[in-house]
């Protein structure tokens, strides 16, 4: 599990501690800049705030790598995106929240406006940036206002942390997200942000990674993918997956190579990190669900067990009420290894909840100790998601599925379902 301290008792000091483990690696500097707007869409009483946030590389670098959704509704800073792999050089990206692009009129046009724009001040070919949106679905850009806040933009750029630019990504976020680990001479960075619409393949997530060590293109796309499939695409809010879903990684290459197993493990620190917080700080989420799963019959199979029961609306519920209503839990494998097709042995399932047997050689293991213990510890994993401006802690409600059907495993991380969660989505535009 990726490090992150146990507990905190206020956002300033959460913030002190992103502040220390958000060190930018060396040739990358960030800045970010404000702006109101009106949507055309929409009247509204009073203009809305839009954040800027640019993540540049001091010179062009021809390493880069990026995974996008797969949903096929996608947002046009993922259609640009994909085109830009193709090109000789990167110098970075250019974010905007609060609208996130997607099947706008001119959604392409618009984006590529703004970053030509961009250029224009900078000297920076548009092509050489990629465009991240993520916001309202169906909302225009607005571009005016996005050019005139460009020039404060450029003026904010800065070396040293990358905290500003976590926080400026923002948007139902509870809290700013971002990790930094040393490996060789260099480091890896990246910041994330990302609260609901989760379900990455990979999810309203837009992570952000940077290296100064030197990691050839082709390399770094390799790592990346494997490296999201262990992370980001292990976890989910409530199994809706993006429009938006992206995840960049940069590298300046100016500490030069490390070994490959070093990077990718530090790459997988990172990532491991970011994607706990994304489901830690989720919307309305009160309790993080962690379900180890061993003995399956290879990883995806693991894998989609664990979000079977992580994306059960029921089990979520009962979770939620600190309810361990553990026939949730069979109800939940049921009906995936029913419907899937997944190869599965029953008898041989042990199930665990908090540490205790629940379930073994097809048949519970409950008493009212039991019961007892289990409620309690619910509520020890629990969170105040109405007062959630920081992780107080990293707790979880773990399950372990004991399978006997192979050797592979998967550890997949959830959110519960709650009221806090149906009010904010009920009242996400007014």
């Amino acid at each position: 599990m990726a490090s992150m301290k146990a507990e905190f008792s206020s956002r300033e000091e959460y913030l002190a501690y992103l502040e220390e483990h958000g060190r930018l690696p060396e040739g990358f500097r960030v800045g970010t800049a404000n702006l109101s707007f009106l949507p055309r869409e929409r009247p509204v009483s009073e203009p809305l705030p839009m954040r800027l946030t640019l993540v540049l590389l001091d010179k062009p670098s021809r390493d880069f790598a990026a995974v996008y959704t797969r949903n096929r509704f996608p947002g046009a800073p993922v259609i640009i995106g994909r085109s830009r792999l193709a090109e000789d050089s990167t110098r970075g990206a250019l974010v905007n929240n609060k609208i996130s692009n997607v099947c706008a009129p001119r959604g392409v046009e618009d984006a590529e406006e703004v970053l030509a724009a961009l250029g224009q001040l900078t000297g920076i070919p548009g092509k050489q940036l990629f465009p991240s949106s993520t916001g309202i679905i169906g909302w225009s850009l607005p571009v005016a206002e996005m050019k005139a806040a460009l020039p404060a933009l450029v003026q904010s750029l800065h070396e040293g942390s990358c905290v500003d630019a976590a926080q400026a990504i923002m948007t139902t976020d509870a809290y700013a997200k971002a990790h930094s680990v040393a490996v060789g001479n260099g480091r890896i960075t990246g910041f994330a942000k990302g609260a609901g619409m989760m379900e990455p393949n990979v999810a309203t997530m837009l992570v952000f990674l940077m290296t100064d060590l030197a990691v050839p293109r082709d390399l770094m796309q390799q790592m990346l993918g494997r490296v999201c499939e262990r992370t980001f695409n292990c976890i989910s809010v409530d199994s809706d997956q993006s429009t938006s879903d992206t995840v960049l990684f940069f590298s300046s290459g100016v500490k030069g190579p490390a070994p490959e197993a070093q990077i990718e493990a530090a790459l997988e620190e990172v990532c491991l990190s970011l994607a706990q917080h994304i489901v830690r700080n989720g919307e309305g989420t009160a309790h993080v669900i962690r379900v180890s799963v061993t003995g399956a019959a290879d990883f995806h199979v693991a894998r989609d067990f664990g979000k079977a029961i992580v994306n059960s609306p029921l089990l979520k519920a009962a979770v939620n009420g600190n309810d361990p209503n553990v026939g949730r839990i069979v109800c939940a494998l049921g009906d995936f290894a029913g419907n899937s097709g997944a190869a599965f042995d029953a008898s041989g399932l042990v199930i665990r909840l908090g540490g205790e047997t629940i379930f073994r050689r097809g048949v519970f293991e409950l008493s009212a100790e039991k019961e007892k213990t289990l409620a309690a510890g619910l509520r020890e994993a629990a969170m105040d998601p109405a007062a959630k401006t920081f992780p107080p802690h990293k707790r979880c409600v773990d399950i372990a599925l004991e399978m006997q059907d192979g050797t592979a495993e998967a550890v997949v991380y959830g959110s519960d379902l709650s009221r806090e969660y149906v009010a904010e989505n009920a009242d996400y535009r007014s």
